[in-house]
Order: structure tokens, then C-alpha cells, then sequence
């Protein structure tokens, strides 16, 4: 799962990043509010984590052009405006959830946990999926009831298609939501990784879509 993290405070923005990366996901980092609306409007993200507080344009504007343009990704506010006109006006604008600083990092895990369940259409903390099931809490995803042995990448895989089962999902969509901007890049390797996946579980739980990429197969 690809999130953007706005945040002009470049130590806590390291901080953030590296907790997202430990939580299986892909982080990357924005530090102004011109920046962040160009990123956010030019590449597609599961997640949005944005402080109010940014140079060059605030994050409320920000928010707002989002929304003007019919973006609908997850938007979590960080900001140190206490004040119950500021929540309002943050989730008014159009935050799905808003968060005061200073916070502590589990809950800021535990609230991206929440929003990216819910734009799958899930509440609940596990994800399931036939017989494949993932538990968003542990990151711990399992195969007929027992848990599966993967490599971080091959968990990034299966995660992005539990948070989009019904979606046929193309190799580049792949690549963009389990790399970092600055890896290099294969889209070959998604084959690799799905080949690895199949004899893990079963051969057609992910099936291949000619022409148009991979859709998870309940099973």
C-alpha cells in the first residue's frame, strides 16, 4: 500500500516513514503543501497522511483542491491545532480522520489500518478473502487457517489485492503500490513474486487476465 506523508518536519517525517515501511507498506515523503498537491493529483495513493502546518501552501488548501477534484484517497491530518473549530473545519474540508500532535505512532498505524479497510469496503480487522485471509492488526495472512511463510515483498503483493479483491489489477499498478519512487523498478519481478504466491496457496487464487493483469480468485 502506497502512502504519501506531508510533513515539512523532515526528522518527523523520517520517523513516520520508517514505522509505515515496518508495517509492510510504501511511504513516501512530501515536505510542502505544492508539492504534495502535484504528487497527490499525478499518481494514485492508498493513503494520504497530511499536516496542516506546510510551507508554500497549507494543508487545508491542499485538502481542499483534493476534494475540488474529485479525489477520493483516505486523508489523515496531522496538525498541533487543538481547537474544535480547527477538527471541524479539517474533516468539514474533506479528512476522513484527524489527529493532534504530539501523537504516538501506533496510533497513527492503527488509524491507516482503519481508513484503508474501509476504502476496500471492509470494516473489520481481518480481511478475508475464500480461503486467504489477512489480519490488517498483525499483518500475519494465512491459507485455510494457517499462516503463510512470505518474503516482505510477496506480503505487499497479497495485501494490495486482499485491499482490492474484486479488481483486476495491472503489473504496473503493482509495481507503483510495492516499490519505493527511487527503487528500481522491474515489472518483470511481479510474475516472479505471483508465481511464488501460487505455491504458497493455490494456483488460481490470483489469476492471470490476458491483456489486463491479475484478479484475486476466492477459493
Amino acid at each position: 500500500m502506497k502512502i504519501l506523508v506531508v510533513e515539512d518536519d523532515q526528522k518527523l517525517n523520517e520517523q513516520i516513514a520508517t514505522a509505515l515501511e515496518d508495517a509492510g507498506w510504501v511511504p513516501e515523503a512530501s515536505f510542502d503543501g505544492e508539492d504534495a498537491l502535484y504528487r497527490a493529483t499525478t499518481e494514485e495513493w492508498d493513503c494520504i497522511v497530511l499536516d496542516l502546518g506546510l510551507p508554500k501552501l497549507d494543508g487545508i488548501s491542499v485538502l481542499n483542491s483534493l476534494r475540488d477534484q474529485q479525489i477520493n484517497t483516505p486523508v489523515i491530518i496531522l496538525s498541533a491545532r487543538d481547537t474544535l473549530t480547527q477538527r471541524v473545519e479539517g474533516l468539514n474540508a474533506g479528512a476522513d480522520d484527524y489527529l493532534t500532535k504530539p501523537f504516538e505512532i501506533v496510533e497513527l498505524i492503527a488509524r491507516i489500518r482503519s481508513q484503508l479497510r474501509r476504502a476496500s469496503g471492509n470494516a473489520a480487522p481481518i480481511l478475508q478473502v475464500g480461503n486467504l485471509s489477512l489480519d490488517t492488526r498483525s499483518s500475519v495472512v494465512t491459507w485455510k487457517d494457517q499462516p503463510l511463510s512470505l518474503t516482505a515483498l510477496e506480503y505487499k503483493v497479497i495485501a494490495y489485492f486482499m485491499h482490492n479483491p474484486d479488481k483486476v489489477i495491472s503489473r504496473t499498478e503493482l509495481v507503483e503500490h510495492i516499490y519505493k519512487q527511487d527503487f528500481d523498478r522491474d515489472s518483470n519481478t511481479i510474475e516472479v513474486f505471483i508465481g511464488r504466491i501460487r505455491k504458497k496457496v493455490a494456483p488460481d487464487v490470483i489469476k492471470t487476465v490476458r491483456g489486463l493483469g491479475y484478479q484475486l480468485h476466492a477459493q
